[in-house]
């Protein structure tokens, strides 16, 4: 029996991670190939710094594959490959801006972005390599709260914020700016997990329903509430319609995931749509983005500057030239479109990668995506669920938000594009999201100490099984004052063979006879036997 035990016990042996190899030695050619096609084709040459740059992110993947290999082994062999391909991309088309000599694309900087990516992978990493378990963050859900509201109001304070293209979501912080909501997404993201993981059964249960609605009690809607009027004041006081959707489909999404009740989607939803009506009604601004959304080509919103739709329809021609293959790297004019290498390099890429290049950035996109819902649905325990769902969802509404701005599916916001698009504060908080996701992929893949159904459980050697006597008698069996003899099994429990079952001309009396047979225990055909 000993033998047995210690052939089933199962080995936990630390994935090598091969797939997560092969994958990032893929993506490294992608981008690098990129990079190295822009140059031959513009230049007749490779760019400058090629090999350096090219040598610095194949160090960056390598330092994070050994990261993940010591401190995160289990973690989701894929994410880290998709985010590589889409920073190689990003990178290779914003040098391609940058040595066009256009007049509107000297702040293009493939340098400056190299230097972010470096940076958020650096903290994202370090963030892994601290953070050993993502419960820990639960702890701090309020604190999370005050920081992301702390985080959308630096913008608002004179002196310290700056607007930029009628938005003011940026601040000066030395010879750097950086966008704060960028950051409170993630600390959203931490509060909402918390406090619905606290509060998710009486969201779903309690309170009125109102014409088959599920409705909250007025006193849990003040978080709700709160976080309804900080999106609003976004969208109204830093006129950034993007950021305002991120943060209150955030919170909706996530308020779904805690109590699986419809009812939320539509009362977000209505609310959302009654605050963004009455913001274009009372704010011009507002009602411009509108207006460019709806009639891009009249001559009244295309000549306007600023806030017109010059930059829309630039984008939409620019796709239309690309066709279903593209121009190739180098040979198309994406530089004739405004801020091409921040806000519209989505279109940028359409022009050169065509619609085959798009669909692929999107199918990278929709792998990340799909790989932190994954990791919501495997780990263990409600905060984890709620914080990698919350994540995976905020990832996809940006990239939806940017590229339905883009295509024209909703009005034109200011976000950008995670890791392609040129922007320091989005790369590091992008790196950091990614950096959760894995850790909590890790914890959802690692093998647990407790059994688990259809496993067989470790422990020490059983004793052997003692045979369960059938029938009665003087050997075994039940004594004539009725209590059940030491080492029987009680009367009335006792296993019975079926009549059929017993040998031709065998005398089933039992009584005043010795038993019968013994019936093993680890014999399958007597186990859990009919009774008569």
């Amino acid at each position: 029996m000993t033998s047995q035990t210690s052939a089933v016990e199962p080995r936990q042996r630390r994935p090598l991670r091969l797939a997560e190899v092969f994958l990032l030695i893929l993506a490294l050619a992608g981008g690098v190939g990129g990079f190295a096609m822009v140059g031959l084709s513009i230049r007749g040459e490779l760019p400058d710094q090629f090999w350096f740059r090219s040598m610095l992110l194949a160090a960056t993947a390598l330092v994070a594959h050994i990261v993940l290999r010591l401190r995160a082994p289990w973690a989701d062999q894929v994410i880290l490959p998709a985010v590589v391909l889409l920073n190689g991309i990003g990178l290779s088309m914003i040098w391609r801006l940058e040595i066009s000599d256009a007049a509107g694309m000297a702040p293009a900087d493939a340098a400056g972005n190299m230097q972010a990516t470096l940076l958020g992978a650096i903290i994202a990493f370090a963030l892994l390599w601290v953070l050993k378990d993502h419960r820990w963050l639960r702890r701090y859900t309020y604190t999370a709260m005050v920081v992301g509201l702390l985080l959308i109001a630096l913008p608002l304070i004179p002196g310290l914020g700056t607007e930029i293209n009628g938005a003011r979501i940026w601040i000066n912080v030395g010879s750097f700016s950086l966008q704060p909501a960028e950051f409170a997404k993630i600390a959203f993201a931490v509060f909402f997990a918390g406090y619905l993981v606290t509060n998710r059964d009486t969201l779903a249960l309690a309170g009125p329903k109102v014409f088959g609605l599920q409705l909250p009690r007025l006193r849990d809607l003040g978080p709700i509430l709160l976080i309804w009027a900080a999106s609003l004041a976004v969208l109204v006081l830093q006129r950034d319609l993007g950021t305002s959707l991120l943060f209150f489909g955030l919170f909706v999404a996530m308020l779904y995931q805690a109590t699986a009740r419809s009812s939320w989607i539509v009362l977000g939803l209505t609310l959302f749509a009654a605050g963004a009506v009455a913001a274009a009604q009372l704010f011009p601004h507002v009602g411009a983005r509108i207006d460019v959304w709806l009639h891009p080509f009249d001559a009244s919103q295309y000549d306007r500057d600023p806030g017109g739709s010059y930059q829309l329809v630039q984008g939409q021609f620019s796709m239309a030239n690309g066709g279903l293959f593209g121009t190739g790297w180098g040979e198309g004019r994406p530089f004739q479109i405004p801020y091409a290498f921040s806000d519209f390099i989505y279109a940028a890429l359409g022009e050169e990668l065509g619609l085959t290049g798009l669909t692929a950035v999107i199918l990278c996109y929709l792998l990340i995506v799909q790989r932190g819902l994954k990791s919501a649905l495997s780990v263990r325990d409600g905060f984890g669920k709620l914080l990698a769902g919350g994540l995976a969802f905020a990832m996809a509404l940006q990239v939806f938000v940017v590229v339905g701005g883009i295509t024209r599916i909703i009005p034109l916001t200011g976000l950008t594009l995670p890791f392609m698009a040129q922007g320091g504060s989005s790369l590091l908080a992008n790196w950091i999201v990614i950096a959760l996701l894995l850790r909590i992929s890790d914890s959802a893949r690692r093998p647990s100490d407790l059994p688990v159904r259809g496993q067989v459980s470790v422990g020490p050697p059983a004793p052997e099984p003692e045979p369960i006597l059938v029938g009665s008698g003087s050997d075994g069996g039940t004594p004539a004052d009725g209590t059940p003899a030491a080492g029987t099994a009680a009367a009335g429990n006792l296993p019975r063979r079926r009549v059929a079952d017993r040998a031709p001309g065998e005398d089933t009396s039992t009584a005043g006879s010795a038993p019968t047979e013994h019936i093993s225990t680890e014999d399958p055909q007597h186990r859990g036997g009919e009774r008569s």
